[in-house]
């Protein structure tokens, strides 16, 4: 495998994405670029209704996104580490599952006029979780506009990101089941997802998925 520089980390709301690209900067002293959801004015109205308010939330993730990918161009990705809590092409997954019609056809246009010169991760990390695990996460941190999520939605979106995740091929890939794991408070957990990670004889795609240790 190519060295690794740049990780992306994606997965479900609440499945941990910025608790583990925070844990693995602080590590590897790397640079870390977060999406910041929280300056979208529409996602509390989104979670809301939906249908309405779908394609103004869509369409500005989707610049800004585009803006923080550009100042990676600007950065010596050689120079050190870089981590992400995300990775452009999950703008798709979103824009799938809320828009349609004639604001789909438009994103549909949008959307690889932006991509074509954002840098691509060495290694991109999917987290996969189950429904109950990611409720749980998401009640724990109690951010205020995601309190109308409903179980239903992240059902959606579980199985939009595992059909994403399941035809990917642009990057390496290392999917990982933490259902069971609790890599933010249990160190020996962080210390084995770490360990492979960075495993010299990692395949392509790979999964990994660890037994529960307990406490």
């Amino acid at each position: 495998m190519a060295e690794i520089r740049y990780i992306a980390i994606e997965g479900v709301i609440g499945a941990g994405k910025s608790s583990l690209a925070r844990k693995l900067s602080e590590r590897l002293n790397a640079n870390l670029i977060m999406e910041q959801f929280e300056e979208n004015p529409f996602l509390e109205k989104f979670y809301e209704d939906r249908k309405r308010f779908a394609f103004q939330t869509q369409m500005f993730f989707l610049i800004n996104r585009f803006k923080q990918q550009q100042q990676l161009n600007q950065q010596d990705l050689f120079s050190k580490f870089m981590v992400s809590d995300y990775i452009f092409e999950k703008d798709k997954i979103f824009a799938y599952l809320n828009l349609m019609g004639e604001e789909l056809k438009l994103y549909e246009t949008i959307f690889p006029l932006l991509e074509r010169d954002i840098p691509k991760p060495d290694l991109v990390i999917f987290l996969q979780s189950s429904i109950d695990r990611l409720l749980e996460n998401i009640k724990t941190r109690g951010r205020k506009f995601e309190r109308n999520l409903t179980r239903a939605y992240l059902l959606e979106l579980s199985e939009a990101y595992n059909n994403f995740f399941f035809k990917y091929s642009n990057t390496p890939l290392l999917i990982v089941n933490t259902t069971e794991i609790d890599f933010v408070n249990r160190e020996n957990d962080f210390d084995e997802l770490y360990t492979q990670i960075f495993r010299e004889d990692r395949g392509f795609i790979e999964y990994f998925n660890p037994e529960p240790k307990g406490n």
